[in-house]
């Protein structure tokens, strides 16, 4: 064991970002009878709590705490999800998804988007949507786990994540961590300890007097970040000029009966609005800018867009788009909402939660804390953000939507340079690239664009390795296995139902 070895590691706060970081660090180091493990939260404090959703890469996460899938999803009240629709986005009464997994096949080593140009210079005008099982399935609200086994079928690459109740999910993976070794303290924090000398954070004091010291300390606490801002100022990077919305509603109501395995957003006068649909009930949010929209004109709308009966008053947020200038400072690192906040247009709140864990194990340090290690993982975090942040914007600045003053002000907002960057390579002639293995894949990017009417320019000249008849007959074959493939996908609802899920909706109390 090495002398200057992590012995007690202490996260503030709960909910998501709070037990999620718990039990994966209680999966990967519980076994480690030297190491303490201590969450500090308190039943006075609310976290944001609203239904979420997510991207493919909670599959691994789950499996990697070793979780069974049907208990998650019968414990969170979880549907399956299959891609994202974007409602009015483009233009009003246009929509697309942008699916999980990926478009058609490959072939003669080049990639299919380029013969889906081809086709359409051809006079094939198959919309790109026809050729993602992703979608197929999802809008005849159809299901199936990816099937490897059938490399020759569109299940082979299907890609899927979930939709679910935040509340439900902290309190599952609360459960996980408890029974390694965990410990939980109930408490308010009122004052941070640190060292005269090293300027490191040695404890947290509670409202009782209680002392919690610590080597390693995570902060989840929420927008606040009390100790990466309170205590060591860390210092917030802005980036409202790009991302306008600064304020939420939220709202859960009764479900429609309609689970579609999609998260769907409808863009709305002065930003959008988001649709969770869950087994028991169906999460709502807007997300606005109140530079163009009253909090009251915002509720209002939100309210009168909604499936069912509303199950609460409308919960209020608000917010910054940015993230912490060093996410990581001394022995503090920040993760969730103490870290940053980019609006859940494209669910990636809980993937930062995640990518942050895997990068905290992956550099997880001794109590000399390098400077080496501590900048790789701020320099790490902030490509990530940078890369979801550019992504978000292709949304707003992609579109012909000029009926408000908000989307004036999105459409002709210059872009980030990296996103220029794309949007000139595909203009170009089609092109599609995937930067230092960034999250969001080529499929992303092509499905946005291309959602979102940017129109290319060309297509690879290697697509010319197929003939132009043969090109449109192969189309053609491939829409027909996506579509005979999406209809033989058994309905979600049996899919739930067949591993013991109620769907019994909630219904608000008279």
């Amino acid at each position: 064991m090495r002398e200057d070895a992590i012995r007690r590691v202490v996260i503030v706060g709960g909910g998501t970002a709070g037990w999620m970081t718990t039990a994966a660090l209680a999966r990967v180091l519980g076994e480690n009878p030297t190491i303490d493990i201590c969450l500090i939260e308190s039943d006075e404090i609310g976290t944001v709590g609203v239904g979420e959703a997510t991207i493919p890469q909670i599959v691994l996460f789950n499996a990697m705490l070793g979780i069974d899938e049907a208990e998650f999803v019968r414990e969170t009240n979880a549907t399956y999800k299959l891609g994202i629709e974007f409602v009015d986005w483009t233009r009003i009464g246009h929509r697309y998804v942008h699916p999980f997994g990926f478009y058609g096949l490959d072939m003669k080593g080049v990639e299919f988007h380029h013969f889906w140009l081809k086709g359409r210079t051809l006079g094939d005008e198959t919309p790109l949507d026809a050729y993602s099982l992703s979608v197929m399935g999802a809008l005849s609200s159809r299901f199936a786990h990816p099937r490897p086994d059938q490399p020759n079928s569109p299940l082979s690459k299907l890609g899927y994540a979930f939709q679910f109740d935040a509340g439900l999910y902290a309190r599952f993976l609360r459960r996980l961590a408890e029974a390694s070794r965990v410990r939980r303290v109930e408490g308010r924090i009122v004052d941070v300890a640190r060292n005269a000398e090293s300027g490191l954070v040695d404890a947290v004091v509670l409202q009782s007097g209680d002392r919690i010291p610590g080597d390693l300390f995570v902060d989840c606490s929420g927008f606040r970040g009390l100790l990466i801002e309170g205590a060591m100022a860390s210092g917030f990077e802005d980036w409202s000029s790009w991302l306008p919305c600064d304020r939420a509603f939220a709202v859960p109501c009764e479900s429609s009966g309609d689970r579609q395995p999609l998260t769907r957003s409808t863009a709305r006068a002065a930003g959008w609005q988001w649709r969770i649909p869950l087994q028991h009930r169906t999460g709502n949010g807007y997300v606005y800018s109140s530079a163009h929209i009253s909090d009251d004109e915002a509720a209002a709308t939100l309210l009168a867009n909604l499936d069912g009966t509303p199950l609460a008053e409308p919960k209020p947020l608000r917010f910054t788009a940015g993230h912490r200038k060093r996410a990581w400072v001394g022995n503090v690192v920040a993760l969730g909402l103490a870290g940053g906040f980019l609006e859940p247009l494209e669910s990636t709140s809980i993937h930062l939660v995640q990518s942050g864990i895997a990068r905290l194990l992956a550099l997880w340090p001794t109590r000399h804390f390098d400077r080496v290690e501590i900048d790789r993982f701020n320099a790490e975090t902030q490509r990530e953000y940078v890369d979801i942040r550019d992504f978000l914007v292709l949304h707003y600045k992609a579109t012909e939507r000029d009926d408000t003053a908000f989307w004036d002000y999105c459409r002709t907002l210059p872009p980030p340079a990296g996103l220029a960057d794309k949007l000139s390579m595909f203009r170009a002639n089609g092109r599609v690239f995937r930067e230092h293995q960034e999250l969001f894949t080529e499929t992303s990017w092509l499905a946005v664009m291309v959602g979102q009417g940017i129109e290319a320019g060309g297509y690879h000249p290697a697509a010319d390795v197929l003939s132009d008849a043969e090109t449109l007959r192969r189309l053609h074959h491939i829409r027909d296995v996506v579509r005979e493939t999406a209809a033989a996908m058994p309905l979600q609802e049996a899919y739930l139902q067949q591993i013991g899920c109620s769907l019994i909706p909630v219904k608000r109390a008279s």
